[in-house]
Order: C-alpha cells, then sequence, then structure tokens
C-alpha cells in the first residue's frame, strides 16, 4: 500500500515580483489538479512578505508525484518560473502522521 506525499514548498519571487508568481500559479493549478494522484495543491502567501510563497501538495502515492514532476506542463513552468524566481524552491516533505 502505498503513502500519501505531503509537501511544504518555499518559494521565493525577486523583490516586487511576487504577483508574477501568483499569476504564474493560477495558470499552472488547473493543470495539476486535473492530474492523476494529486490531492491537494495550493499556494499561500507569507502574511508580511508579497514575494514569498508556500506551496501545499499532497499526493497520493509516489508514482503519481513522480509523474507530477516530469509532466511537460512542471517542464515548461520550471523555465518560465526562472524569470521570477529568487532561486530554487526549498521542499520539504513531511511525514504522514502528526507529532502528538
Amino acid at each position: 500500500m502505498s503513502q500519501t506525499i505531503k509537501l511544504l514548498i518555499h518559494l521565493t519571487a525577486l523583490p516586487g515580483r511576487g504577483a508574477e508568481q501568483a499569476a504564474a500559479f493560477a495558470r499552472l493549478a488547473p493543470l495539476v489538479r486535473a492530474e492523476d494522484g494529486c490531492l491537494q495543491y495550493d499556494l499561500h502567501r507569507v502574511a508580511d512578505d508579497p514575494d514569498r510563497f508556500v506551496l501545499l501538495e499532497r499526493w497520493a502515492s509516489a508514482a503519481a508525484l513522480a509523474a507530477h514532476d516530469a509532466a511537460p506542463h512542471m517542464v515548461a513552468a520550471a523555465e518560465t518560473n526562472k524569470a521570477f524566481r529568487a532561486g530554487p524552491a526549498r521542499v520539504v516533505r513531511l511525514t504522514d502522521a502528526p507529532v502528538a
């Protein structure tokens, strides 16, 4: 039985370019949410910084996440994001069970 994959992804846009990150996500999100195995794909802006974001992802399995990473729209987005991102995304994989 496969376990759900939970990811917390930190994204930082170049100064003043957070709106571009938000717009890129708005275009990409419907494609990702339609992928097999996508359980959650939600972007949140960090409260006091319009150029920082946290992306919450949940995937039904490691295979679903691997397919997502290789999807043509994700490969294209990785190239497009270079124009407004301050650096690479920081990906944190969470355990399945909460602590206490």
